[in-house]
């Protein structure tokens, strides 16, 4: 293959392929938060690998360990045996993460991706209550498999299980219906026994939902799910497979709330380098599994240990977390100036931290942000049901220049953008 050729791909792999649509160029190499094609042309990434990547490409210190430890034959595959990767990465996360927050876990390893995580929380929640029906959130994304797609609201992912998508409940996030609060809603449907919801196992949700369009609850309205779920009995499972690992300022996306979930599903960043690696994570009180009771051949992915211990370094102390925060104020400042400047696109700024966007009702209008901005060197991706969100994803340790020359481009492919459906209209 030469040049950015991709009959091959056109030819060979499955029409389910997406990514490749949007970003139609064969990626050679990359390194921060750069990518370069086969032509040798250059990108900048507000992708970030759909948040697998919040250290960017290649982390140096991440390859350094990671070539180390295959250059020494380390162990690659190895079920859930002990390994010493595995060690030195429990020892890490505890040390690191857990206990400066006070949190007390079992980790567990499902298999190496989201959904596989989401599915294990669900599973363990059934099992210690002993009851069946999950509660999920309208526009939330929790995976592809059919337990995590089961509580997942897109319709078009949902319809492709083929089969009837039972034992769950949808009730309306944070925000989606204006007129009441939603959580009034809920405890109504629980408290009522010919509501035809009977208690459930446990609720899911997400505190930015990233694929359902960067929709994000409030502190009030989430410290208020918990006192719900305490109030009945029900697990409280948190997912932060997207908007975990400082993707929304804080290591876990629920921080600010104070919350203290019954369990946590981590993915796509938590292996750092971008391997494939999920954890669950269970209060110590409901670890009750058999051994075996849930397992899978990839649940010990030894390379990704490695690359996860180092990438905890990031975070022994506040500094990385308060550059964090202080880089999303300035991805809000830019994005509030977009709306206000172009109100002919009836903008509205959504998501918190380096996960947020502008949601557009002017039919197609994202999606051509988005193109306008490939076209000029920045990787970017829609959001929402109906691809309403334009969505700003850079790695977490990208720097003040590159954010800055992303946002030129950004606002040029908006100028573009817009330009486009003022000739329509005309």
């Amino acid at each position: 293959m030469t040049n950015n050729n991709l009959s091959v791909f056109e030819e060979l792999e499955s029409s389910v392929r997406s990514y490749v649509r949007s970003f139609p160029a064969v990626f050679t190499k990359a390194k921060g938060s750069k990518l370069w094609d086969a032509d040798g042309r250059e990108y900048l990434d507000f992708f970030s690998g759909a948040g697998a990547l919040n250290y960017g490409h290649n982390e140096p210190k991440m390859k350094e360990k990671l070539v180390e430890y295959i250059q020494n034959d380390g162990i690659t595959h190895s079920l859930d045996k002990a390994t010493d990767a595995k060690g030195e990465f429990l020892r890490r996360f505890n040390d690191v993460i857990l206990k400066p927050r006070d949190m007390e876990y079992r980790v567990m390893f499902p298999g190496p991706t989201g959904t596989n995580t989401v599915e294990s929380a669900l599973k363990i929640a059934r099992k210690e209550t002993g009851r069946t029906d999950v509660i999920s959130f309208t526009r939330g994304f929790h995976g592809m498999t059919i337990g995590s797609l089961a509580v997942s609201g897109n319709s078009t992912k949902r319809a492709g299980a083929g089969i009837p998508l039972n034992n769950t409940v949808t009730m309306p996030y944070d925000n989606f219906v204006d007129e009441e609060d939603s959580l009034d809603y809920l405890e109504r449907f629980l408290e009522d026994n010919g509501s035809g919801v009977a208690i459930p196992a446990a609720v899911i949700l997400e505190t930015v939902q990233g694929e359902g369009g960067l929709n994000t609850a409030r502190v009030e309205w989430l410290r208020r799910v918990e006192e719900i779920c305490r109030h009945w009995g029900i697990f409280l499972i948190i997912d932060d497979v997207q908007a975990g690992v400082g993707r929304t300022g804080t290591f876990f996306s629920f921080e600010e709330a104070g919350l203290k979930p019954d369990v946590i599903c981590l993915s796509k960043s938590i292996g750092g380098y971008g391997l494939p690696l999920a954890i669950t994570l269970i209060k110590p009180e409901y670890d009750n599994w058999s051994p075996g009771e849930h397992n899978g051949t990839f649940r010990g992915n030894n390379h990704a240990f490695i690359t996860a211990a180092e990438s905890l370094s990031f975070w022994e102390d506040d500094s990385f977390e308060k550059s964090i925060q202080a880089k999303s104020k300035r991805i809000t400042e830019f994005l509030n100036r977009i709306v206000e400047e172009h109100p002919e696109i009836q903008g509205e700024v959504r998501g918190r931290g380096f996960m947020q966007g502008i949601a557009s009702p002017v039919d197609g209008l994202s999606e051509r942000v988005a193109s306008e901005a490939f076209k000029r060197g920045v990787i970017m991706e829609t959001s929402g049901g109906k691809d309403e969100v334009f969505k700003l994803f850079p790695a977490l340790t990208m720097t003040d220049e590159e954010l800055e020359q992303g946002f030129n481009i950004i606002e040029e492919s908006v100028n573009s953008a817009v330009s486009v459906y003022k000739q329509a209209a005309d």
